[in-house]
């Protein structure tokens, strides 16, 4: 099988992840990455042994020896790099979002599936370890015959408090909902499918924040974006699952995410020291009809304080070490299939899906009505046991 090769586009501290992950993959090559100076492209380049450092996107983009452009740049950037990639006759695997809006977003997938190119985007966390887990027992019945309802919960005060440049975080195009709303969305959108209906409300604890610590402390920053959202969604299959993000909450013992089937329940805890599925690792509780503490009354206070069943769990991807963070993994399954002839599970469709659904969620919340998506997606098939080995 011929190496796909890449080039990068974006070298903030993410791509070194992504650079480092993609060395174990004999399927993949980089080479060629830019920056807004050639300086720090070449220096990364010399740190990661690419034989090629430009210092625009739109150089490697135009470099003919490129196959696939990996698209690491800010939110605000990637509908610009993505468009021109696409109409270069160049794949694309992006960071998310996949566009800043869905008009662009649906742009871009029309654009691809026109030119008979593959267009993935991340989060790819819902191929790690536990989610894949949590498809498994949704999958085999464990849950009974079908999902009826659940809750995902992403809950903090922001970013301010460590990022050394988080003006961006209260502006269009970001806040809790597309900042970390993507990693949540695409969990449930890879294990429950398409979204049919919405409706949500959404608010903000203020107008300002002011950053405590680190080189802005002391900066004001204008909140121009609702930093407390909930939403309501109704999947095509049937479940209707509370979604709240916030940048507003101190504290939460919420689970990350938990879902309910007619056997069962499953979830994230928030205990897990790596809990969300903003990562790929970590356990899976389960609570089924046979621990329910209330089968039988007189045996309920043997039941209480029951500790849930740890599912075992022998997908790949499942480290919860922040330094084996396999980001990248998407890409890799994109190439396996541009090789075999199938859609990517990290897929264009699915990417786009999450971003109407977020329009939606925020259309709803200020326009005070239901809202349905007009997008679809087939769901990704699951991992393999085996992969990549599988695909080979």
């Amino acid at each position: 099988m011929n190496k796909i090769r890449i080039g990068l586009i974006g070298i903030g501290d993410i791509s070194d992840v992504y650079l480092n992950n993609l060395k174990k993959y004999d399927a993949v090559e980089v080479v060629a990455c830019a920056s807004r100076g050639l300086e720090k492209a070449q220096r990364k380049a010399a740190q990661h042994g690419i034989p090629k450092a430009y210092a625009s996107g739109d150089e490697v983009i135009a470099d003919p020896e490129v196959d696939l452009i990996l698209n690491l740049t800010t939110p605000q950037a990637h509908f610009k790099y993505n468009l021109a990639a696409l109409q270069a006759g160049k794949h694309v695997y992006t960071e998310k979002p996949l566009a800043m809006t869905y008009t662009e977003g649906k742009q871009l997938v029309q654009l691809a599936k026109e030119k008979g190119l593959l267009l993935g985007c991340a989060p790819d966390t819902f191929l790690g370890g536990r989610l894949q887990n949590i498809r498994e027992l949704i999958d085999s019945g464990k849950l009974g015959d079908r999902i009826t309802g659940g809750g995902a919960y992403f809950a903090s005060h922001g970013h301010e408090f460590h990022h050394p440049s988080p003006a961006f975080f209260y502006q269009p195009g970001a806040g809790p909902l597309y900042d970390m709303g993507p990693y949540y969305m695409t969990a449930l959108l890879s294990l429950l499918g398409p979204v049919k209906r919405v409706c949500a409300m959404a608010t903000k604890a203020g107008e300002t924040r002011t950053v405590p610590a680190g080189p802005c402390a002391g900066q004001v920053l204008p909140v121009d974006v609702d930093t407390h959202i909930n939403a309501l969604l109704e999947f095509a299959c049937g479940a209707q699952v509370t979604l709240t993000c916030s940048f507003d909450v101190w504290d939460s013992e919420l689970p990350r995410i938990e879902l309910y089937g007619t056997e069962g329940t499953v979830l994230i805890d928030e205990k897990d020291p790596i809990s969300g599925p903003n990562l790929f690792g970590g356990d899976t509780l389960l609570r089924t009809r046979g621990e329910y503490r209330w089968t039988e009354p007189e045996r309920l206070p043997e039941h209480v304080g029951t500790p849930w069943t740890v599912v075992p769990n022998a997908h790949p991807f499942n480290s919860v070490s922040h330094a084996e963070n396999p980001r990248g993994i998407g890409l890799v399954d994109m190439v396996y299939a541009l090789h075999a002839g199938r859609a990517p599970r990290a897929s264009g469709d699915m990417a786009l899906h999450s971003l109407e659904v977020m329009e939606c969620i925020l259309k709803s919340a200020h326009e005070h009505v239901f809202c349905e998506p007009e997008t679809s997606f087939e769901r990704p098939a699951p991992l393999p046991l085996d992969f990549p080995a599988s695909e080979k």
